[in-house]
């Protein structure tokens, strides 16, 4: 029996082991299993997305981004622009605390901002064109710019990884490189630090002082949050079957990633329904370590297309439905403005293993190690690195899989060192359709060297194009930029991309008001 069997079988058991919860009971406690464990609790210094959600429940943003990519306000009150688009005033909504009772300042503002701009692939570029961000008084902080930037206010709003969440002066202080250690938001939860135990528990309970803006409607991270409970707890599940059968019998409400097998257990179930997270598919890529042999070649990474096939490596993740993937896929989400077929020969032709053998072989491949990291314990990545492990085994490369859970996983991929010192080559991810969308903050397409996401690709042609998508009109000029860095990129190979796929989530019927994108748990509520 396979593992999908298995998996399925023990699922629709009639006599399954009741998962002990141990929380106050009641209406009042939303309890989930995410998609996987909760082990840096830093959104800034990384770009995992269990971390992103974590900070979504506990800071806030000066501005949201709605369904329809527009930047509505947050903490923010308004915008004041002067001398030509140079000098942008940004003031706060009035009574913003922070967790800890203190209120929130332009001060922590501005350093919260610093702070993320370091990392996130806008702010990098903001940073480049800001001449002086400061805090005027308590309520108003100000950029003064080199020059217009259009995309300053979406830049803030954007919920691509990592968010520029607001974080008082003292913990924004920290080191962009280095972890903080403390969790104190303005967000509509409050992290329960003597309550979190990583691999087991991650709990949040309502802040009372929140007030939610009070224009717009609730879509995606834009217009009111309202925490409609007073405790939500993340319960880290790794057996899938475990999971779901709590679900069924009502222990959990909601099941952030079931697998495929499960999915169609629990579609059997009429108090469960299974429906998309993302409106947009995910995005998965093959990353490669440009630092070390012998993926710094880039002949070598070339030689790895011809035996990339998308529809295997998206098979695994969402099954064999051919509705629930996407292929042909390449840098920018399919289905939004600047996706293409831009460059996209080497993996849309036929496949062929043989072919990359003997591309590997005139690439000068002398059996040096390949050091493959993934994780056993989460979804897509999980089946994104079984099929890549049988891809390179195939290819005859001296592979070293190394399977740990995610949390090790996110820590590993920030470590420059080579193989022989605890490095790796190449690893498999997925990323929301959101962070896709545009250069402006796609992390893995960046070509700044050390300076850019795991991997650290240095490709100056992408940097050149990606600064002029920026001065570009909108329109057909920024899709034109958008193919041509599609093909440096599939040239130059930063990252394989590996396919799409709809990403399906399950809760009991009896929740209502679910927010569409990610696990958002404001406006959410039990019937």
């Amino acid at each position: 029996m396979n593992r999908r069997a298995l998996l399925a079988a023990a699922a629709a058991a009639t006599v399954l082991p009741r998962f002990a919860i141990g929380q106050p009971a009641g209406a009042r406690a939303l309890r989930m299993v995410p998609q996987a464990n909760l082990t840096s609790i830093d959104p800034i210094w990384t770009t995992a997305n269990i971390t992103r959600n974590h900070g979504f429940m506990v800071y806030d943003t000066l501005f949201g981004l709605d369904s329809e990519f527009r930047a509505q306000p947050q903490m923010a009150e308004g915008v004041q622009t002067e001398d030509d688009g140079r000098l942008v005033t940004i003031a706060l909504r009035s009574s913003l605390k922070f967790h800890d009772g203190e209120p929130v300042r332009a001060a922590d503002c501005v350093a919260s901002i610093r702070r993320w701009m370091k990392r996130n692939p806008t702010g990098q570029k903001l940073e480049s064109v800001t001449e002086s961000l400061e805090a005027v008084d308590d309520r108003r902080l100000r950029f003064r710019l080199r020059r217009p930037f259009p995309m300053l206010v979406k830049g803030l709003a954007s919920p691509t990884n990592p968010v520029c969440f607001i974080m008082p002066e003292r913990v924004a202080r920290t080191d962009p490189f280095q972890q903080i250690r403390e969790a104190v938001g303005s967000g509509p939860f409050r992290f329960k630090a003597d309550e979190f135990n990583s691999g087991s528990l991650v709990v949040y309970e309502r802040n009372p002082d929140y007030v939610p803006v009070s224009t717009g409607q609730p879509s995606l991270t834009a217009g009111p949050k309202v925490a409609r409970f007073d405790r939500v707890e993340w319960r880290i599940i790794t057996d899938a079957a475990t999971a779901a059968a709590a679900l069924q019998s009502g222990e959990i409400d909601w099941f952030e990633q079931p697998p495929p097998e499960i999915q169609e257990l629990l579609r059997r179930n009429r108090q469960v329904a299974v429906e998309q997270i993302d409106p947009l598919p995910l995005t998965g890529i093959l990353r490669f370590n440009h630092l070390h042999p012998p993926f710094n070649d880039k002949r070598v990474r070339q030689a790895i297309l011809p035996a990339v096939d998308q529809a295997d490596y998206m098979a695994a993740i969402v099954g064999a439905d051919p509705a629930l993937y996407r292929t042909g896929v390449g840098m920018f989400t399919p289905g939004t403005p600047m996706a293409s077929d831009a460059g996209l020969g080497p993996l849309t032709a036929p496949r062929s293993v043989d072919r990359a053998k003997a591309l590997l072989r005139e690439a000068g491949y002398a059996n040096q190690p390949v050091r493959l990291i993934g994780p056993t314990d989460i979804l897509a990545p999980s089946a994104m690195t079984q099929v890549g492990a049988d891809m390179f085994r195939k290819l005859g490369v001296n592979l070293d899989a190394v399977l740990t859970d995610w949390g090790t996983v996110v820590q590993r991929r920030t470590s420059r060192e080579p193989v022989e010192r605890g490095g790796w080559s190449v690893l498999y991810t997925a990323f929301s359709s959101f962070e896709f969308l545009d250069p402006a903050a796609h992390t893995p397409l960046r070509g700044n060297g050390t300076a850019a996401w795991p991997g650290w690709p240095s490709i100056p042609r992408l940097e050149e194009l990606r600064d002029a998508w920026f001065e570009a009109p909108e329109g057909d000029a920024q899709k034109r930029i958008c193919r041509e860095m599609q093909e440096v990129a599939m040239d130059e190979l930063p990252y394989v991309p590996v396919g799409a796929y709809v990403s399906n989530t399950a809760l009991r019927r009896n929740l209502q008001g679910r927010v569409p994108g990610f696990a958002i748990f404001w406006n959410i509520s039990r019937a």
